[in-house]
C-alpha cells in the first residue's frame, strides 16, 4: 500500500473542506486574541478573571462538541448514502437537547457565580473580576448551543462556508464592540471587563441568527425547516445516537473534567501563572487552528467514505493522513518555539509573567508535535470512522492515571516550578502517539454505523 494516496479527489476534498474551517478557526482565534490584547491592558487580574470566567463556557463547549460530533459522525455516514431524513431527525433531537442544557447552565452561572468560580481559584481578586464577566456572558450559552449544533449538521452534508461567514461577522461585531465598550469610545463609559462580556453576548446572538436564517431558509441540501425542529427522532435513530454518541460525549466530559481540573491546579498558583496560561494558549490556538481544520475535513471525508462502503480506499487515506499530520506537527512545534519572544512582545506584562509564559510556550512547542499527530488522527480517522469508544477509553486512562496524578504530585508533593506542573498536564500529547500508531494501522476502527433499512414507522 502506497504511503501517499494517488487519488487526487482526496487532496482536493481535504483542502476544499479544510480551508473554510481553518479560516473560521482563525477568525475565531482573532476574536479571542483581540479580546486578550484589549483586556491585557487592564492588568493581570483582569486577564485571569476573563480566563476563569470562561471556564464555565469551556465546560459547555465540551458538552456541545460531544453532542455535535456524535451527530456529525452518524450524519456524515448517512450523507455518504444520500439518506437525508435520518439526518434531519437526529439534528432536531440534538438541537432540543443542547438548548435545554445551555439554558440551564446559564441560569446556574447567573445565580451562583462565586460558587462556580471558587471551584477553580481561591484568589479573591480574580474571583471578583471573573464574576463581573460571568454574570453577563452566561446568557450567550443558549445562542452558542444553537449555532454550533446547526453548524455541525451543515458540515455533515459538506456545507462549510457558512461557518466562515459567521466567523467574519463575529470578528467585526466582537472586536468593534470590545473596543467601544472596554475603553469607552463613541461617548460611552469605559466598562472594562463587563464591556468584553457584553460584546461576546451580542456576537453570539448574531451568530445564532445568521445560522438559523441560512439553515431554515437558504440551505438546499439538508432542507431543515422550522417544522423539523419538532420531528420525532424515532427509537432506532435515538438508540444509535445514544449507543455511538455516548462514548463521544463521554470523551468530551472527560476532557471537560480534565480542563476544569487543570484550571483548578493552575488557579491555585499565582496570578502570573494564570495570566501566562491564557497568553501561551493564544499562540497554541493560533498554530493548531489550521490543523483542526484539516482534522475536521478528514473526519467528514472519513465518515462519507466509510458510509459509502469504500473500505480499501479508506485505508489508503489513513496512511497518507498520518504522514501529513506528523510532518505538520514538527513544523508547528518548531515555529512555536522560535516565535515565543516575538509573540510575548505583543503583550503588556510584568517581567515575572513573561518568564513564566515563555516557559509554558516551550512546553507547548514540544506537546504540539504529538498533538498534531495523535489528537487529529484519532479524531479524524478512528472516531469518525466508527470506533467511537476507543478515543473515550484512551483519553480516560491518560487523564486520570497519568496527566492529573502527575501534575498534583509535582505541585503538592515536590512543590515543583510552574512549568514542570504544566509539562505534566501536557504529557499525554506525546505519550498517546505510541497508542495512536498501533490503533490506526490496525484498521479495526472502520465501521459503518448506519442502518441498512429503517422500518416504515421510523420514517414517519
Amino acid at each position: 500500500m502506497a504511503l501517499f494516496v494517488r487519488d487526487k479527489s482526496f487532496y482536493k476534498s481535504l483542502i476544499t473542506l479544510a480551508i473554510p474551517i481553518a479560516l473560521q478557526n482563525f477568525l475565531a482565534f482573532a476574536v479571542n486574541f483581540a479580546d486578550n490584547l484589549m483586556i491585557g491592558t487592564l492588568g493581570e487580574y483582569v486577564i485571569a478573571g476573563v480566563y476563569m470566567g470562561n471556564q464555565i463556557h469551556t465546560f459547555l463547549q465540551f458538552f456541545v462538541n460531544g453532542v455535535s460530533n456524535a451527530l456529525l459522525i452518524l450524519a456524515a455516514m448517512y450523507w455518504g448514502k444520500r439518506d437525508i431524513e435520518p439526518i434531519r431527525k437526529m439534528t432536531a433531537f440534538c438541537l432540543r437537547l443542547i438548548t435545554v442544557v445551555g439554558a440551564l447552565l446559564a441560569v446556574i452561572a447567573f445565580l451562583f457565580p462565586e460558587m462556580l468560580l471558587g471551584l477553580f481559584t481561591n484568589d479573591a481578586n480574580v474571583i471578583a473580576e471573573a464574576k463581573k464577566y460571568l454574570q453577563i456572558v452566561c446568557w450567550s450559552y443558549i445562542f452558542f448551543c444553537i449555532s454550533q449544533l446547526l453548524m455541525s449538521a451543515m458540515r455533515a452534508v459538506e456545507t462549510v462556508r457558512i461557518g466562515l461567514v459567521i466567523s467574519i461577522s463575529t470578528l467585526i461585531t466582537n472586536v468593534s464592540l470590545n473596543y467601544i465598550l472596554i475603553f469607552g469610545k463613541l461617548g460611552l463609559p469605559a466598562m472594562g471587563i463587563r464591556g468584553a462580556a457584553i460584546a461576546t453576548l451580542f456576537s453570539r446572538i448574531c451568530e445564532a441568527v445568521i445560522m438559523c436564517v441560512y439553515v431554515l431558509h437558504m440551505d438546499k441540501k439538508l432542507q431543515f425547516r422550522v417544522k423539523h425542529v419538532f420531528l420525532h427522532c424515532g427509537s432506532l435513530l435515538a438508540k444509535d445516537l445514544v449507543r455511538y454518541g455516548a462514548p463521544v460525549l463521554g470523551g468530551q466530559v472527560v476532557w471537560a473534567i480534565n480542563s476544569l481540573a487543570q484550571s483548578a491546579i493552575i488557579g491555585h498558583m499565582n496570578a502570573e501563572a494564570i495570566a501566562s496560561v491564557s497568553v501561551a494558549g493564544m499562540l497554541n490556538s493560533l498554530l493548531f487552528m489550521t490543523v483542526l481544520g484539516l482534522s475536521a475535513a478528514l473526519g467528514i471525508i472519513t465518515g462519507k467514505t466509510v458510509g459509502a462502503g469504500k473500505i480499501d480506499l479508506m485505508k489508503q487515506y489513513a496512511k497518507t493522513a498520518q504522514i501529513l499530520f506528523a510532518l505538520i506537527g514538527w513544523f508547528c512545534g518548531i515555529v512555536m518555539f522560535l516565535a515565543r519572544d516575538l509573540f510575548l512582545s505583543l503583550y503588556t506584562l510584568e517581567p515575572e509573567t513573561i518568564v513564566v509564559a515563555k516557559q509554558f510556550l516551550t512546553v507547548l512547542s514540544v506537546a504540539m508535535v504529538g498533538r498534531c499527530y495523535q489528537a487529529t488522527c484519532l479524531s479524524g480517522l478512528v472516531k469518525a470512522g466508527g470506533d467511537t469508544s476507543f478515543v473515550f477509553k484512551n483519553d480516560t486512562i491518560f487523564v486520570f492515571l497519568v496527566v492529573l496524578p502527575s501534575a498534583l504530585i509535582a505541585q503538592n508533593l515536590f512543590h515543583a516550578p510552574a512549568w514542570v506542573v504544566y509539562a505534566c498536564l501536557m504529557s499525554d500529547q506525546i505519550l498517546k502517539c505510541f497508542v495512536a500508531v498501533v490503533k490506526i494501522n490496525s484498521f479495526n476502527w472502520i465501521r459503518d454505523l448506519t442502518r441498512k433499512e429503517v422500518p416504515a414507522e421510523e420514517k414517519a
